[in-house]
Order: structure tokens, then C-alpha cells, then sequence
């Protein structure tokens, strides 16, 4: 069995940042996570994409931020179960007991979940045999860009994502990219459709509006996406990958069931002191809560996990006052 002072579900960068954050007060913590590495949604659907609303940089890689994030928990030695989902949670004698789906048990008085989105998967198009070109051409994620470098890519989709994905290949040399969308209408950043439009203009693009793919074809990988316009018309497309990029379809997984207040997909928690749980001594910081106000943003993030622990020394050391000392004072001192 682990012990620890806070047990952390979620390893993305609002999991790491508590960690960071509790170190400063002398408790330890551990991570449980499902994805097999720390990092989150940054690392596994977007390590090489630019983040620009962290304070500090006016850009960075979402990868090189769990870098970070990673150096800054590590003087307080957090341990780390990674690969294994957190399934049930019992509470026992002033403390948690939450088991995974391995069977690895972790208690721990305090629990904190950082669980972003939580279990997540993509939203997949209605396309018959779809499963036959899983990671055989198509891709619900980019996860190594070089992986497409000189391909004939079509990507479907009218967020963020999707523009964000096909200015950057198209700025890349090689073939022309295909940007489809089944309205004139883009979720997308302004900005982002303005760029799509004018490497469109320069011959880069290709952009596809009223259209959507209906079918693929290829014997033993995709060659060919057959597109149809609202008026019906079917056009072949010659391509090597398909990247139908429609978001993420967000599950709280076993968590739904741990007798915790749910809200539209997200825990409910009281924004105005600590953001603690309907079950006292369970926290919730990050994507996965909700709150009058609430932003999904990671630097609010960030200050909900320092509030969080706060709260949470109170919880593990009652009878001890804790004096809030600047690290411009003290420095860092690791375990």
C-alpha cells in the first residue's frame, strides 16, 4: 500500500503544480494517472503546440511546460502511478483508500482531483468501416507532427484544433492540405480562419465549406475520402491520412461514482474558500470542477490548487499553525 499526505488523481499540469505547491509546506504527494506518462492532456493530444496565457511566457510549447512543471515538483519527490486508472475511493478512519483499477491501493488523508477532463475520448464520425483505418491513416490526434511530414492530409473539423493543425502543416513544404467543414460558419479563432484563408489564396490550402467526408476507401490502408457537398455532390479525394478533428467527448469515468456532486460533466466545489468537495477532505482543482464564474483555463488552475492545499495542511496537521513564507525568502528546500 502508498501513504502519502495528498493523494493527486490527474498528473496534468494542475496535478504537477500542486505538487509543487504542497512541497512548500512539507507535505508529500502522490499521482495517480491513467495516460502512461505525466503531462496530461499537453502531452498526449498537443505536446507541440504553442500555449500563450501562461504568466511568464508570452509562448510555450505545451510540452515544454510539463517539462517544467515536471523540474519544479521534483526536489519534493513526488511518487508516481501512472498507466492505472483510479477506480473506487473508501473512506476509513480519517483517511481515503482509493484503489486502482490494477488493484494498487493508495491512502492518504487528503485527496485532491486534478483530473482535468477526465477520462476523455474523441468524438468519431458516423462513417461505416471507420475502425478499419484507425492509426491506418486516420487519426483522432496529432501526437508527433513529423509523423505527417510530405503526406497528403484532409482534416475535418471547425475548431481550434482543426485550423490550428492545417495552417501548420500547410505552412510546411509538401503536398496541399485539405481543410473540410460542414458550415461556412468556424469556432475557431478569427484570427486562425483569416490565416486559413489566406494560405488558401496562395495556393497551400484547399478549404471545403457545406462538405463533410462520408466514406473512405483503401484495401489495406486509406487511400482515397470521398467528400459530399450539401447538394449532394460526391467528390474523391486522393489522400494518405485523415485527421477528423471534432473535439473530445469528456467522461468522469469511475469518479462519477464516488457519492460526489456532478454538474454538466464536472464536480461541484466552493469557489469561495478552498475549492473542497461536497465530501470533506476531497478537493477538486482544474477543467474537472465547475463554479459560479468557473474558467477552464490552466493558470486558474494553478490558483485553485494553492488554495486547495491550504486547506488540505489544515486537514492533515489540526493542531499546527502554518506560516506562509515567500520563496523570494526561504528559497526552495526539497525532501
Amino acid at each position: 500500500m502508498i501513504k502519502t499526505d495528498i493523494l493527486i488523481i490527474g498528473a496534468g499540469p494542475v496535478g504537477l503544480f500542486t505538487v509543487f505547491e504542497a512541497g512548500l509546506m512539507k507535505l508529500k504527494c502522490h499521482l495517480i494517472d491513467a495516460l502512461p506518462e505525466a503531462g496530461g492532456q499537453l502531452i498526449e493530444i498537443y505536446p507541440n503546440k504553442p500555449i500563450y496565457d501562461i504568466p511568464g511566457y508570452p509562448s510555450v510549447m505545451a510540452g515544454e511546460l510539463v517539462d517544467k512543471l515536471l523540474s519544479q515538483a521534483a526536489p519534493f519527490k513526488p511518487g508516481y502511478t501512472l498507466g492505472d486508472r483510479a477506480e473506487t475511493i473508501v473512506q476509513q478512519e480519517g483517511s481515503f483508500l482509493v484503489t486502482t483499477q490494477s488493484g494498487v491501493k493508495h491512502l492518504a488523508p487528503v485527496v485532491i482531483i486534478a483530473g482535468g477532463l477526465g477520462s476523455f475520448e474523441p468524438r468519431k464520425p458516423q462513417i461505416n468501416q471507420l475502425a478499419n483505418y484507425e492509426k491506418k491513416g486516420m487519426h483522432y490526434m496529432v501526437k508527433n507532427p513529423d509523423d505527417f511530414n510530405g503526406k497528403k492530409i484532409v482534416i475535418s473539423g471547425g475548431g481550434d484544433s482543426a485550423l490550428d493543425w492545417a495552417i501548420y502543416f500547410a505552412k510546411k513544404s509538401g503536398p496541399v492540405v485539405t481543410l473540410v467543414h460542414r458550415s461556412d460558419q468556424f469556432r475557431a479563432h478569427k484570427d486562425s480562419v483569416t490565416q486559413a484563408y489566406g494560405l488558401e489564396a496562395k495556393g497551400k490550402m484547399k478549404i471545403f465549406t457545406h462538405a463533410e467526408v462520408v466514406a473512405l476507401q483503401g484495401a489495406t490502408k486509406l487511400t482515397t475520402a470521398i467528400l459530399r457537398t450539401k447538394e449532394g455532390a460526391e467528390q474523391p479525394l486522393s489522400i494518405d491520412c485523415w485527421l477528423p478533428l471534432f473535439g473530445l467527448s469528456p467522461k468522469l469515468g469511475p469518479m462519477a461514482n464516488w457519492g460526489l456532486e456532478i454538474e454538466k460533466n464536472a464536480i461541484v466545489v466552493d469557489n469561495t474558500l478552498d475549492y473542497q468537495t461536497n465530501r470533506p477532505g476531497i478537493f477538486a482543482v482544474g477543467d474537472v470542477n465547475t463554479y459560479p464564474g468557473k474558467l477552464k483555463l490552466i493558470l486558474c488552475g494553478f490558483h485553485e490548487a494553492t488554495l486547495a492545499v491550504q486547506s488540505a495542511y489544515k486537514i492533515i496537521h489540526p493542531d499546527k499553525r502554518f506560516t506562509l513564507k515567500y520563496t523570494t525568502v526561504q528559497g526552495i528546500q526539497g525532501f
